[in-house]
């Protein structure tokens, strides 16, 4: 473990706004995916996709009591005949897969027949590299990281174009192959399942459908774009304990001139919303040269005012890659790395904002 994860966990602050994930470290609490198999539905899954909405809604209030009590001390409960909250969920990912909109594109291929979305994917999820990391945010290491391949935005200067514009990249897994690799990497040591790629989103019903397999006590982290559909972040919200999202833009103009997307600050402020009601957030924002006034500032400003608890790592390791670096005059502004100084004024802004930012970068 880095010294500074260590340090990180002598902190207060990030103890008291990752409590929850440090108690189901420390074996005091129990994770969220563990706790949704307990409750039952008695719902058949073969009914129509409505009635199964409706029945999600209300076991969702059920299952959020029901969290509050087991981490109050509580005894868990078990369901009778093995149909539970998380099944009703899985059935509802595949349903969307068949006229696909895990994502705001809403593409409406049927995928689950074979179909390609937006993301290029069909049914089968494809997993690039997993492995215990070490690089990520101070309290979060060793991360057990699942890289999946595809994404739902198109970024120009995307980092990890090899696996986010690649759809074949990596090895074929079935949700009982995903299980089997998470059970590994907790085995292994990582204190976390982190799903990441790419983007896990196009992923959805694979992540959910492991998680019925899976049977160790580890919290569970989304690492994504946040650019997932109302209803796809419903079946998540419930299911993960950390969300480590990333926050790009503050105004939908940058964003669909960077990554292709309509919309992004109202769907991605919508779904940060989701994650610190449903969890605990440590938000990635990755300063962007000569964007400081148009998106960090409004990022930072918004994250105050909306989820005052949660942290932010404020990073400076955008480099030009990807359409950036072939076509940079294409991109101008974005041609060159983030100044020392454009650094300085972020933090100065999160300083001034009160955002607590410093033990997670």
């Amino acid at each position: 473990m880095r010294p500074d994860a260590v340090r990180a966990w002598r902190d207060q602050e990030t103890v008291r706004r990752l409590s929850r994930y440090r108690d189901i470290i420390d074996g005091k609490r129990i994770a969220k995916y563990l706790l949704a198999k307990d409750i039952s539905c008695e719902t058949p899954l073969d009914d129509s996709t409505d009635t199964l909405w409706k029945v999600h809604s209300q076991l969702h209030d059920e299952f959020v009591g029901y969290v509050h009590a087991v981490d109050a001390g509580e005894p868990r409960h078990e369901t009778e005949d093995g149909r539970s909250f998380l099944h009703l969920k899985n059935e509802l990912a595949w349903r969307i897969l068949r006229e696909c909109h895990f994502c705001e594109r809403r593409c409406g291929s049927d995928r689950a027949s074979g179909q390609t979305g937006w993301c290029k994917l069909g049914p089968e999820s494809r997993v690039s590299s997993a492995f215990l990391h070490t690089g990520e945010e101070a309290p979060l290491v060793p991360s057990g990281t699942i890289f999946f391949s595809s994404c739902c935005l198109s970024c120009a200067f995307c980092q990890n174009e090899d696996i986010s514009t690649n759809p074949n990249a990596g090895m074929p897994v079935s949700a009982e192959d995903l299980a089997k690799l998470a059970e590994r990497l907790g085995q292994d040591g990582a204190i976390n399942i982190n799903y990441v790629g790419g983007d896990p989103v196009p992923n959805t019903h694979t992540i959910i459908g492991s998680l019925i397999h899976q049977m160790s006590n580890i919290t569970q982290l989304w690492n994504s774009s946040m650019y997932g559909s109302s209803e796809a972040m419903a079946l998540i919200a419930d299911l993960m304990d950390v969300w480590l999202p990333d926050f790009k833009y503050g105004n939908n103009e940058c964003a669909k001139r960077l990554s292709g997307v309509d919309d992004y600050f109202d769907i991605v402020s919508r779904n940060h919303l989701t994650a610190y009601q449903n969890g605990e957030v440590i938000i990635r924002h990755l300063v962007l040269p000569n964007h400081l006034e148009c998106c960090t500032f409004p990022v930072l400003e918004w994250v105050t005012e909306n989820l005052p608890d949660c942290m932010v790592n404020i990073m400076a390791q955008y480099r030009p890659e990807h359409r950036v670096r072939r076509n940079p005059d294409d991109y101008k502004e974005i041609s060159r790395r983030v100044s020392t100084e454009e650094m300085k004024l972020a933090f100065s802004k999160a300083e001034d904002l009160g955002i607590y930012w410093r033990t997670v970068s």
